[in-house]
């Protein structure tokens, strides 16, 4: 369902415009996904407090989150802009390619891929196993709970782009 452009700045709220100064200052250019968010007055700005709020997990630790929900989302936008985003944050391509399909070399990120994963399939419903091992390798209750956020920041994004199919403009992901 393509019901959704990708809006230019002109066509968006002062908000927003500003906003998308901001991002392609920043950035140098605005993502297609962000600007489809604009189509809102409030959505945008929202949602880039949340996606910046401070979290216990490294950039790396978000970045191997947001790369197998993606994935367990069928996201290809998502999985495009992580792979990029991924990279810049120290994965090799064979490394994303292994955090996508659920696992990792690394026993404390694996933990952490397999605890996401868990939660995405099921609905927040995880694996004891998988609970023992997230905790057995140094993370706690409040690693937990930034994993269900950093989850819920990347399902909004799956989820807005599985429904709209907007353009992606980032180099293609693989598909696995």
């Amino acid at each position: 369902m393509k019901n959704l452009n990708v809006p230019t700045r002109e066509e968006v709220n002062a908000n927003n415009q500003a906003i998308f100064d901001n991002l392609k200052s920043s950035l140098g250019f605005v993502p297609n996904l962000y600007a489809a968010m604009a189509h809102s007055e409030t959505a945008l700005d929202r949602y880039l407090t949340f996606q910046g709020g401070k979290s216990s997990l490294s950039n790396k630790e978000k970045e191997a989150v947001n790369l197998v929900v993606s994935e367990s989302n069928n996201c290809r936008y998502c999985q495009s802009a992580h792979t990029a985003l991924g990279k810049m944050n120290g994965f090799a391509e064979d490394e994303i390619l292994k955090l996508r399909k659920g696992s990792a070399s690394d026993a404390k990120l694996n933990a952490l891929v397999k605890i996401a994963q868990d939660i995405t399939l099921n609905k927040g419903r995880v694996s004891d196993a998988h609970l023992e091992n997230f905790y057995a390798q140094g993370y706690n209750h409040g690693s937990l709970v930034d994993v269900i956020v950093q989850i819920g920041d990347k399902i909004i994004m799956n989820y807005l782009h599985n429904l709209s199919q907007i353009e992606i403009d980032f180099p293609l992901a693989d598909e696995l």
